[in-house]
């Protein structure tokens, strides 16, 4: 008989049967799919480990992520969740970043990258440094010497890192080693030289202290000749000139480069 010539209730009978079979298929199919994935077989067996690992080897690794592994490593290889997993890695002391990836059948892949530090933030010794993007991270190293300090208020070590540099290397032209630089809640920068004198930057633009140092550099070879390992502050706050103060003596220069002596 055609289909058009069905009485309705048989026609909603055979919708209702293709529709229920075409659900238990369905079912079966989820069924098969939820047996697959939590299969023994799919289970994560190992996690290598590369990268940066200078800080961080495999038996530190494993006992620092232990017990946190276990809850995420419980998921399937199919389904554990490399973003928890790159989090864990990336808490870790020295770990700066971690790419996580899925290698088949069973593995996953960590690359890690650590932190370099390139200056203490704070006291030295004191647990934080500042790595090479101007990021504080917390760390106890053992083994780091000759590391200068940087200061100011943690969202700022960014901006004291980018001055550092320009500054340490315009010093260097005179021998002198930037030893610290602090940026003060008022906005104002200090300098510390690895001969223990101080240097009054001031407030500014990056430009602004560069121009600054860029003047006391030109002249302070002449003025430390006259007095060689006398100098205690400098400071560059005026507006033409800036202040040299050595053992003895406080001397003004002037927009010429000029010295103006006064014993004391």
């Amino acid at each position: 008989m055609p289909q058009a010539d069905l009485p309705l209730d048989v026609k909603l009978m055979t919708a209702a049967t293709r529709a229920l079979t075409a659900l238990f298929a369905l079912m079966c199919l989820g069924a098969f799919g939820l047996w697959a994935v939590w299969h023994p077989a799919w289970s994560v067996k190992a996690i290598s480990v590369h990268g940066d690992v200078a800080h961080q080897n495999a038996v530190a690794l494993r006992v620092q992520l232990a017990t946190p592994m276990q809850t995420t490593l419980s998921s399937s290889f199919l389904t554990v969740d490399l973003h928890q997993v790159r989090h864990l890695f990336e808490g870790v002391p020295w770990v700066r970043q971690a790419v996580v990836q899925r290698e088949f059948p069973n593995r996953l892949r960590v690359t890690l990258s650590e932190h370099r530090p390139v200056a203490w933030w704070g006291e030295a010794g004191g647990g934080q440094l500042v790595n090479t993007a101007g990021e504080v991270f917390d760390a106890s190293p053992d083994d780091i010497d000759g590391l200068p300090e940087l200061v100011g208020r943690p969202e700022q070590s960014a901006r004291i890192w980018a001055l550092y540099q320009p500054l340490a290397v315009e010093l260097d032209r005179l021998g002198l080693g930037l030893e610290r630089l602090a940026l003060d809640e008022r906005g104002s920068w200090r300098a510390t030289l690895n001969n223990g004198a101080r240097i009054e930057l001031g407030r500014g633009t990056q430009d602004d202290l560069l121009v600054r140092v860029a003047r006391l550099t030109a002249t302070l070879s002449q003025l430390t000749q006259r007095y060689p390992g006398a100098l205690e502050s400098v400071d560059l706050r005026y507006p033409n000139g800036y202040a040299l103060r050595v053992r003895g003596v406080t001397t003004t220069i002037d927009g010429n480069g000029k010295p103006q002596p006064n014993k004391r």
